[in-house]
């Protein structure tokens, strides 16, 4: 992670070691007195929540999260990362997503909302894993869909990394690596775990789509 860029971890929602993973890039990285910019997918219209609990005015219970996102190590996510702004003072939390009551394109949104934070501290974003897909091609058959967010960041010009989790085996989560695009399990894995979900074609390598797979 570097000045003026996006990196963004992908996730499988309410997974407790997506979390985790998160979690220890976070505190990797802090560690070295280094400046960050943290987003979560919950909409915007929480930001003066997140502000307010830094201050003590709220609590982590008092934010309004999808239930499609909403789980207890989210919860707790937050409210360590809140914690750690006490410690670290160019450490930066944010709430990007677009709120139903916006009634817009929520990866536009989340797009625009992570451009509006790049700077000299690195924005680092966990979002559901689609939305670190750079390229998609939809089958002709069927309306195109809108692109993702890490698609329409990579149009723009801005340098943004996409690394989705993918995870196996629950009993051996603590077993991590990184895959690299150009390694021939990458493809696999993506369309196993990815291009199923989607009416698009499987793509044959994956260096375009993502920057790397977090198994």
């Amino acid at each position: 992670m570097t000045p003026n860029s996006i990196t963004i971890i992908g996730e499988t929602h309410r997974r407790p070691e997506a979390i985790q993973f998160f979690q220890s890039v976070i505190t990797g990285y802090t560690q070295k007195n280094k400046c960050l910019t943290v987003a979560l997918e919950i909409a915007s219209s929480q930001q003066s929540l997140v502000d307010e609990i830094k201050q003590g005015k709220a609590t982590v219970t008092d934010i309004e999260i999808t239930s499609v996102i909403d789980h207890p190590p989210f919860r707790v996510l937050i409210k360590d990362l809140i914690e750690m702004q006490n410690h670290h003072d160019c450490l930066k939390l944010i709430a990007i997503d677009a709120g139903l009551e916006l009634k817009t394109n929520r990866d536009e949104w989340m797009a625009i909302q992570l451009t509006d934070k790049v700077g000299q501290a690195p924005v680092l974003a966990l979002l559901g894993n689609l939305h670190t897909l750079k390229k998609v091609d939809w089958n002709p058959a069927i309306i195109k869909k809108e692109p993702y967010v890490a698609e329409i960041l990579a149009a723009r010009g801005f340098n943004v990394k996409s690394y989705p989790q993918v995870w196996q085996d629950r009993a051996c989560n603590s077993k991590i690596r990184l895959i690299s695009v150009d390694e021939s399990d990458a493809s696999k894995l993506l369309n196993a775990d990815l291009f199923a979900l989607l009416n698009a074609s499987k793509p044959e390598t994956v260096t375009d789509i993502i920057d790397g797979i977090v198994l």
